[in-house]
């Protein structure tokens, strides 16, 4: 698996998610620059990860949005190759128009840095067939803007089309407003886009793939993509 990670000013996760998928898939990640203006030749997953690009000046991912290496991935995400947004990175998602609905202020009007519980909606998904379905996950989150908004017309054909992938649930898999942390609509934490190919989501990940760190539920996701490429070959 090939993978590209975009790098914008202010970005800190992105030698987390390189460093997660060189220990998932063997590879490492070529880092592209905001400024270039075509990916990697042969890139099979292109990841714009979490931090705070550009200082979260306007809105978070506005300005990111508008980079010159953003018309590379809508080319990229419009070819059938997958896009994955983690934390700002789906915010910048969002904001470039590759999935629908924005990211506000938690509910809480609090930053929030802790471990969550997530539901996996699907499993038939190259983000997500390194689960079960109906499997809770737990990963962290590192957020101040990670409440998912949408218009009820939006979130309809979000549900209805499955495109919910995950959804914050309590330890055992209830939806339960307590553990709805950040407030977000039908306690949504990762959508994908009509054609399956772009993920976005507000937990990270990346940041639990090691033994050492004591909990490894973000590697599926990872190992799920090694495997959807390795099918695919």
């Amino acid at each position: 698996m090939r993978s590209a990670v975009i790098v914008f000013p202010g970005i800190n996760r992105e030698r987390d998610m390189a460093r997660a998928l060189r220990l998932v898939s063997g590879r490492e990640s070529v880092m592209v620059w905001h400024a270039e203006t075509a990916l990697p030749a042969g890139t099979d997953l292109v990841v714009v990860p979490g931090g705070f690009s550009y200082g979260d000046y306007l809105r978070c991912g506005a300005i990111a949005a508008r980079a010159p290496v953003m018309q590379a991935v809508r080319r990229f995400a419009g070819s059938g190759g997958l896009v994955l947004g983690v934390c700002n990175g789906f915010q910048i998602l969002c904001e470039a128009g590759l999935l629908p609905g924005v990211l506000m202020r938690n509910q809480a009007l609090k930053f929030i840095c802790r471990d969550v519980f997530l539901k996996v909606e699907r499993s038939d998904s190259p983000f997500t067939r390194g689960y079960n379905a109906g499997q809770v996950v737990r990963v962290p989150i590192a957020h101040g803007e990670g409440n998912y908004v949408a218009d009820s017309e939006t979130l309809v054909r979000l549900e209805g089309e499955g495109r919910v992938l995950f959804r914050y649930v309590s330890p055992e898999g209830a939806r339960d407003p307590a553990w709805n942390v950040n407030g977000a609509s039908n306690a949504i934490a990762g959508i994908v886009n009509e054609r399956g190919n772009v993920l976005g989501m507000m937990p990270h990940p990346e940041n639990h793939v090691e033994s050492q760190l004591g909990v490894t539920d973000g590697r599926g996701l990872f190992a799920g993509l090694v495997d959807h490429f390795k099918q695919a070959a």
